[in-house]
This record gives C-alpha cells, sequence and structure tokens, in this order.
C-alpha cells in the first residue's frame, strides 16, 4: 500500500496535475457559491475541453471541480440561506442561523475545516477499500453487473426525496433513452428516426448540459434577470478560525459525520446529498444537544459538511473499481473515462496503476488545496453572489451551446441538448427529479449489455441471476426495495380496515 501511494503521489505532485488539480478545485469553489449551477453541469460544460489533455489530468480537474463545489455550496447557504448545491441544504439549518446571531464567520470557518477532515476520512477510506474491492471485483460476470446496475437504479428511486413513483418513471424515461442507437447484438437502429447523429445513440455532454444548464436558464428567465443579491460581508480572516470551544463542540460531528458519509458514499443511487442528510440527522440524534440542532449550533455544520465531502471518496470507489458510477457526478467523469478511450474497473488498478493511484492521491492534494484557497478569499467568493442573473443567463447558453456544438462539429446536437433543456425544465416544473433518469441514461446501456451476455451463458435461462450466490442476494434486495412502499401501503389499509 504505500508504494502504491508514493507512485500516486508521485504522479500527482506532478506540476502539470497540481495545476489541473488547482484550477478544478478554484472552478468547483466558484461553481459552488453559485446558486443553481451545480458541478454537474459545470463538469459537463467542461467535458470538450478534456478532448485536448490527457486522461489523468483530465480526470483530476474534473474530480477537483466535484469536491471543491462541496464547499462552494456552503457559502451561500450560510450566508443567504440559498444552498450553492444540494449538498450544503443540511448545512444551512444551523448555518444561517449562525450568520443572523453574528457568527457567520464561525459557521464558515467550521465548513471549511469539517470539509477537510471529512476528505481526509474518506481518503482514508478510499486508499483501504479501493484494493480488496478490485481483488474482488475481478471475480464479476455479466450477472453480477446486471444484479449492480439494477440495484444502484432502485437504490436511487428508493431514497428518493420525492415520490418514489415519480423516480422510477425518471428512471425508465433513462434507460429509453439510453437504448437510442445501434443494438449491440442484432446491429438494427432503434429510436433512430433515419438520422445519422443518432446511430451512435445520445452523446452525454448535450444531455447533461441541456437538462442541467439550459434548464437553469429556463428558470432564470421565471423571475427578474436584473435584480442582484444581497451579500453578507465578513470582518478579516481571524473570523473564520473556530475557537476551542468550537472545537470540543465540532469533533465528534466531524468524525461521526466523515464515516456516516464514506459508507453512504459508497451505495448506488445515494450520493453526496443523501450523506450529508444521513449524517446530519444521524449526529443529531446522537448529540446530548440534539433539540437544539436547526438554532445556530455549529455542530449542526459540521456534520453535514463533513459527510458530502467523505461522501466524495467513497462515490468514486465503485466507478474506479467496478466501472459503475453511484451518484450523477462520477457518471460524467465515467463519460470523461470512456472519452479518452479508458474503461475504469477491476482491471484499471493493474492495467494502469499510475493512472489509478494518480488519481486517488488527488482526491487528498485537492482537499488540502481547498482549505489553502477558501480561507485567504472567503469575502472575495462570497461577493460573487452579487452576479445579476442578466450576466450569469448569457454565460451559461454561450458555454453549453459551445460544448454542444464541440461533441461532433454537428448543429443537431445543439437542438438535442435545447430539447433537453426544455425537458429538464419540465421535470424541475412538476418535480420529477433528475438524478435516476441520468444514473439509468449512463447504466442502461451497461444492464442491457450484462443482461443479454447473461441470458447467452445461461443458454436462454433466467435461473443464472439466481444460481449465483452474490446475484440472488443483490436481486432480492432490489426486489425489496420495490414492493417494500407496496407492503407498507397494504399495511396501513390493513390496520384502516380493522379499526
Amino acid at each position: 500500500m504505500l508504494e502504491n501511494l508514493f507512485l500516486g503521489f508521485s504522479v500527482s505532485l506532478s506540476l502539470a496535475n497540481l495545476f489541473y488539480c488547482f484550477v478544478g478545485v478554484a472552478i468547483g469553489v466558484f461553481v459552488g457559491v453559485l446558486p443553481g449551477l451545480g458541478s454537474a453541469a459545470t463538469i459537463a460544460m467542461l467535458l470538450p475541453i478534456t478532448y485536448f489533455l490527457e486522461t489523468t489530468p483530465a480526470i483530476i480537474m474534473l474530480a477537483g471541480i466535484w469536491y471543491g463545489s462541496m464547499f462552494g455550496g456552503a457559502v451561500t447557504a450560510i450566508l443567504l440561506n440559498i444552498p450553492g448545491q444540494s449538498t450544503a441544504v443540511m448545512t444551512a439549518l444551523d448555518g444561517y442561523q449562525m450568520a443572523r446571531q453574528g457568527r457567520a464567520g464561525a459557521a464558515l470557518g467550521a465548513a471549511v475545516f469539517a470539509s477537510f477532515f471529512g476528505g481526509l476520512i474518506g481518503f482514508v477510506g478510499l486508499v483501504l477499500v479501493a484494493p480488496p474491492l478490485a481483488e474482488f471485483a475481478l471475480r464479476f460476470g455479466p450477472p453480477e453487473y446486471f444484479a449492480l446496475t439494477v440495484t444502484g437504479l432502485t437504490l436511487v428511486s428508493y431514497l428518493a426525496t420525492q415520490s418514489i413513483l415519480k423516480s422510477l418513471c425518471a428512471a425508465v424515461l433513462g434507460l429509453l433513452l439510453g437504448s437510442v442507437g445501434i443494438d449491440p447484438v442484432t446491429a438494427a437502429s432503434r429510436f433512430t428516426y433515419g438520422t445519422l447523429t443518432l446511430q451512435n445513440g445520445l452523446q452525454m455532454v448535450p444531455v447533461i448540459m441541456g437538462l442541467f444548464g439550459i434548464a437553469e436558464v429556463f428558470k432564470m428567465m421565471e423571475s427578474s434577470l436584473t435584480t442582484p443579491n444581497e451579500i453578507t460581508t465578513l470582518r478579516g480572516r481571524r473570523s473564520v478560525i473556530p475557537t476551542r470551544a468550537d472545537w470540543r463542540a465540532m469533533a465528534k460531528p466531524i468524525g461521526g459525520g466523515g464515516l456516516i458519509g464514506f459508507f453512504v458514499g459508497l451505495l448506488p443511487g445515494a450520493g453526496a446529498a443523501i450523506a450529508s442528510y444521513v449524517s446530519y440527522v444521524l449526529v443529531k440524534r446522537w448529540s446530548r444537544h440534539g433539540d437544539k440542532f436547526g438554532t445556530g449550533r455549529i455542530e449542526g455544520v459540521a456534520a453535514p459538511e463533513a459527510g458530502n465531502n467523505a461522501a466524495t471518496c467513497g462515490a468514486i470507489i465503485p466507478l474506479l473499481t467496478l466501472g459503475l458510477p453511484a451518484d450523477i457526478v462520477p457518471a460524467i467523469i465515467l463519460g470523461a473515462f470512456l472519452l479518452h478511450g479508458v474503461t475504469p474497473g477491476p482491471m484499471m488498478m493493474l492495467q494502469s496503476p499510475d493512472m489509478f493511484w494518480g488519481i486517488v492521491t488527488s482526491f487528498f492534494i485537492g482537499t488540502v488545496m481547498v482549505v489553502a484557497l477558501i480561507l485567504p478569499f472567503i469575502n472575495l467568493l462570497a461577493r460573487i453572489t452579487e452576479l445579476p442573473k442578466s450576466i450569469m443567463a448569457p454565460l451559461i447558453v454561450l458555454v453549453t451551446l459551445a460544448g454542444a456544438y464541440g461533441v461532433n462539429n454537428s448543429a443537431v446536437e445543439i437542438w438535442i441538448m435545447l430539447g433537453f433543456g426544455v425537458l429538464g425544465y419540465l421535470m424541475n416544473k412538476f418535480e420529477y427529479p433528475l438524478p435516476p433518469l441520468i444514473l439509468a441514461f449512463v447504466l442502461g446501456p451497461i444492464m442491457e449489455a450484462s443482461f443479454r451476455q447473461s441470458l447467452i451463458m445461461g443458454q436462454g435461462s433466467f435461473g443464472i441471476f439466481f444460481g449465483r450466490p452474490f446475484t440472488a442476494v443483490i436481486l432480492s434486495i432490489a426486489l425489496f426495495m420495490v414492493l417494500s412502499p407496496l407492503i407498507q401501503l397494504l399495511r396501513v389499509r390493513f390496520r384502516v380496515a380493522k379499526t
């Protein structure tokens, strides 16, 4: 393990990789401060730029955007009660109350250091868990991959904060979109409608940029485009350094939130937002002052921030070791790997150890960069929120148009992006979640290929999915998650009938 870490740091500490890591972290923090844009949309918009980079620095930069945005979202959550990211929703509960009590600096400082130590816990877990999981994954076949993809899609719908039925509908739509193109077995055209552009399927870049970037512009158009945001200023850098009493109060929430967030991040479909929620709820339940959470407790800031940063390390493990994304951002990063002709999975550690461990160690370096970048410039970061939407909206449109056209140098991709922009806007309007659609779109082709390969292996018999212990257990879990809402509904009706 020490040899692997030395190899990884020798790669990630090179000047070029350090530069791209810094660029990614800086962009991530900037994006996190801007409410609504999000790391997923930003990474999608920057995918065309990675064409001109080698694989390792490209992935390091995209990962830097990911965990850099985790803290950026906390800035507006604390100062304005506007979470810049969905991962900062729980941070706003206590962070904004602290700001109203004149402790905005302490809340931002708690967020910075909780993010750092949460990321450190996640990095240690990443180093310890990834190698044995990759070794175990070498024994995986098509049935195991099919079971994992089914469970991942089921879990993201089961853990949805909105209607489970709406989440399942979004996942089914994503599966249909993922089937566009040439059939991998029969070579028949599916849903192409005679268009050559669709022969290779829908490209991830215009789909993601439409669902997030263009949809966000439509949302901006609903409100006033000329109204600047209010801002809360701080006084100097000393105000963000936690006191001894703050450190004593934060120690256990940071440790507990980091561990909880890491293991939640491992779950397919859970994501950093759910990790921050679970960390906040469990730390509140275990705390002696749990009844005071939501009134401005510094523990309420530390726990979710440690949880969502640790979850980023947990969520990258299934991607690097199994080739399966656990959340939206890893799904887009998987697209970046595929654009470079690299397929992440259990063989990646053996065939490209420098790339694998270089990416792993970059998570630690990026976490350190977040602290070094944030502390001196918190005032400046906060003022980014003063940008009026009349400037933000055209910038987003310009970047997305250039990114979509650059995929195949085709105007058809622009129309596809605009179409998905309308779809994303309508889904937000009617409260249909986007994560199930994105994950189904990415996992759908993997699921289909694994399913058909499994049937070929089993000579057309479905028994192959239940003849292997691991596959049978995983599919049973997925079946339980699908049936549990129905079982709960039947129980309620039975109790009502008895009364």
